[in-house]
């Protein structure tokens, strides 16, 4: 597959924020040939010689992928993957080993890698993994904003806004509504109006679209 294609595509989710390819090996013949690499096809490229620097780095906020030795001096690849994952940082990663060792390979991809490779490796598989799991990423991103968003405006809506949008989401008319919150019907239809503006929704199966997606609750 065309890394450029997938390039194309995390570019479009996250316009912002250029992707990034993270590289730690303990060897710098091997930091510097995937660094050539990855710029070759205009990605930005991060390196560092050890777990402990990679995790002091700190900026992890663009769409991004991992290209991690499993054997690394001080702690191995597999316990910085591991780390990863109780920090919350949700990134691919993809391990590379000059050992082809087949326990570790299993563990790192139940552990959830999403590639393996042994070296010496290809370029080109290589760039066809990070475009993968660089969309992966981006298409990762994009929803957590999404949801943020709509966080943003259901925050946004009055309580008595919420207290209607449940029963609307609900099924509940208008009339139905007004009685279950000592309302009349015409303020019943402005507090609908005001939320269905707020939460973006054009339709009432949009609003219980958005409704499941924020958990929001129906009024019965």
């Amino acid at each position: 597959m065309n890394p450029s294609s997938h390039l194309t595509s995390v570019r479009s989710i996250q316009h912002h924020k250029e992707p990034v390819v993270y590289v730690v090996d303990d060897e710098e013949s091997m930091r510097f040939a995937l660094g050539n690499l990855f710029r070759s096809v205009g990605l930005h490229v991060e390196t560092f010689e050890s777990s402990v620097d990679f995790l002091c780095f700190g900026k992890y906020d663009s769409p991004s992928c991992l290209i991690l030795d499993v054997r690394l001096r001080g702690e191995n690849g597999l316990a910085l993957q591991e780390h990863v994952a109780k920090s919350g940082l949700r990134m691919p990663i993809v391990f590379m080993t000059g050992h082809g060792d087949i326990p570790m390979t299993v563990q790192a991809m139940k552990a959830g890698a999403v590639d393996f490779f042994s070296k010496p490796f290809r370029d080109q598989e290589m760039l066809d993994a990070v475009s993968n799991a660089l969309a992966r990423d981006g298409e990762r991103l994009a929803a957590e904003q999404s949801v943020a968003a709509l966080r943003v405006a259901y925050d946004s809506l009055t309580p008595r806004e919420r207290e209607v949008m449940g029963y609307v989401v609900a099924g509940l008319m208008n009339k139905q509504i007004a009685s279950k919150v000592n309302l009349c019907e015409i303020t019943v239809k402005m507090h609908r109006s005001h939320l269905m503006r707020k939460m973006a929704a054009r339709t009432l199966a949009d609003l219980v679209k958005k409704s499941v997606t924020l958990g929001v609750n129906a009024q019965l």
